[in-house]
């Protein structure tokens, strides 16, 4: 290939763009004890992927802005209707690994470098979108600048969430310098949005078992979180005898066990991650413990059969030990059917010769999920080797990672082409590295 002239300023392909970026971003919000990032919306590293991106989308020639609700939008040229939208996340879960989200964004990045390279002019408008909050890590909610954008959430509802510090969201906006009067739906931008491709590190080993690069994907699993509040008797560990205590740490340990039993009956997953036990003290009897279940299941009855089975023993073990309960559902997310149509196109042209890419479904909700019950929708896959995610083991080796920009650039200049597809061949694709 040719080393063309970038609209950085420098000289080099994509992949050497690429792993410039990504280079510039994986400092970050990077914890040296663990090795894993926290990234969380609104806080001190978010304020530096915002700038990161606005100096990325400048380096290959897009102009950026922030909307009401913290999402970041680039654009090739002027906003307008009919646009082809790529993009993901920035934020993380707490030590969450390097490629989950920022994948997708430095990808969208070097694949309009791409475009440029190529020579397209695309005859609709492009954009590279970066959401806030998908991962919910902060304040709750996954996927909440989409789901403000979309009227999925109110933002009455949006302000008064709060971290485990108590901040609000509101709260968080204003000390990030942003207005939170200004946020909500905005129908008129996404009325603007004609197709939202986004690309993603998988989250599991299908297209390792494959032995591909890319993938597409089919659907996503119905998925929600719910939050249960145990109340007990704080007391003390030593002199209090069994049968006197209120501990509602025993109910919680049967929730993580029926959430497993549950699971495996229903051909699920089910999972509790976070517990915050009070006072947390070692020679204590908790007074009160709070954990939240994460459930994902093939269809919306099998993900109502796991929450109900948990919620029953979960009552049970309490009434058991004279303790307190109390069920919240923070977010529920029904199963996500990607645009047929486009799903196939997508997978087409990023298969090139060699045939369409695997197309697969995932229990990992995304930005994309939510976006796909307003305008066409789509997910590009990059093989993990080892399937791990949310961790900082979560990986994706470079020349995977390439391919994915490749793929990706492949598909936008399809779509921002027309529906005719692009005006002429593309240059051949790059030899592994």
């Amino acid at each position: 290939m040719p080393e063309p002239h970038t609209a950085d300023g420098g000289t080099g392909r994509f992949d050497r763009l690429f792993d410039r970026l990504w280079d510039e971003l994986a400092p970050i919000g990077r914890d040296r004890a663990t090795g894993g990032y926290r990234r969380f919306t609104f806080g001190g590293p978010d304020a530096e992927l915002r700038d990161w991106f606005h100096r990325a989308a400048a380096g290959v020639g897009l102009d950026a802005e922030t909307d009401g609700n913290g999402n970041m939008w680039a654009w090739w040229g002027a906003p307008g209707p009919d646009a082809v939208v790529t993009g993901s996340h920035l934020d993380s879960v707490p030590d969450g690994g390097a490629y989950d989200g920022p994948l997708g964004v430095v990808s969208a990045l070097a694949a309009v470098a791409e475009l440029r390279r190529r020579g397209v002019r695309p005859r609709r408008p492009l954009a590279v979108a970066v959401f806030a909050e998908e991962e919910g890590a902060r304040f709750g909610v996954p996927c909440l600048g989409s789901r403000l954008l979309t009227g999925a959430v109110t933002a009455e509802r949006a302000a008064a969430l709060a971290d485990p510090s108590g901040t609000t969201w509101a709260q968080a906006m204003e000390r990030a310098g942003r207005d939170p009067a200004a946020m909500g739906p905005d129908p008129e931008r996404l009325a603007r949005i004609g197709r939202f491709v986004e690309l993603h590190v998988e989250q599991g080993r299908a297209l390792a078992d494959r032995d591909r690069a890319v993938g597409a994907a089919r659907s996503i699993w119905p998925h929600g979180r719910w939050r249960w509040t145990f109340t007990g008797r704080a007391d003390h560990a030593g002199t209090t005898r069994l049968e006197d205590r209120r501990d509602p740490m025993l109910p919680m340990a049967r929730m993580v066990l029926a959430a497993r039993a549950a699971a495996a009956a229903h051909g699920a997953v089910a999972t509790v991650g976070r517990v915050e036990a009070e006072p947390n003290g070692t020679n204590a009897i908790a007074s009160r413990v709070r954990a939240w279940l994460d459930a994902r299941a093939p269809d919306t009855e099998d993900l109502g059969a796991v929450v109900a089975d948990v919620a029953a023993e979960v009552r049970r073990a309490a009434e058991e030990q004279g303790v307190g309960a109390e069920e919240h559902q923070e977010s529920d997310t029904p199963v996500v059917e990607f645009d047929g149509g486009l799903t196939e196109r997508a997978a087409a042209v990023a298969g090139g010769a060699g045939g369409p890419v695997p197309i697969l479904p995932t229990g990992a909700g995304h930005d994309a999920g939510v976006l796909a019950a307003h305008v066409p929708t789509a997910m590009l896959f990059v093989r993990n080797p080892t399937g791990v995610s949310h961790s900082p083991e979560e990986y994706a080796e470079r020349p995977d990672c390439h391919a994915g920009v490749w793929a990706l650039a492949d598909v936008l200049e399809d779509l921002a082409a027309g529906e005719e597809g692009a005006s002429g061949p593309r240059p051949p694709r790059p030899p592994r590295q």
